[in-house]
């Protein structure tokens, strides 16, 4: 349950859960365009993606300079459920 908490607590703040919708709607993107589509700083968007990183909710990959995010492949039916929520109901 500890991993369903820490997920849930990562999506409770708006940018992070904008950013998982991006993602689920979007595929992988570049940071760049995140923070474009969020009329965010781009060093804001990366502390978010940070975070939902470490919680195991999104992968990302280097080319060049830039970094690509992808939601990440669901551990347990609560992150599937959840990241089809994100693609379907948000």
């Amino acid at each position: 349950m500890d991993s369903e908490v820490a997920l849930l607590k990562a999506l409770a703040e708006p940018t992070r859960l904008r950013l998982a919708v991006l993602l689920a709607l979007n595929g992988e993107t570049c940071v760049c365009q995140l923070a474009e589509a969020l009329a965010a700083p781009q060093f804001r968007v990366s502390r978010h993606l940070g975070i939902l990183r470490a919680c195991g909710l999104v992968e990302a990959r280097r080319e060049g300079t830039w970094m690509h995010y992808r939601l990440a492949s669901p551990s347990t039916k609560f992150a599937k459920c959840l990241q089809d929520c994100f693609g379907d109901c948000l």
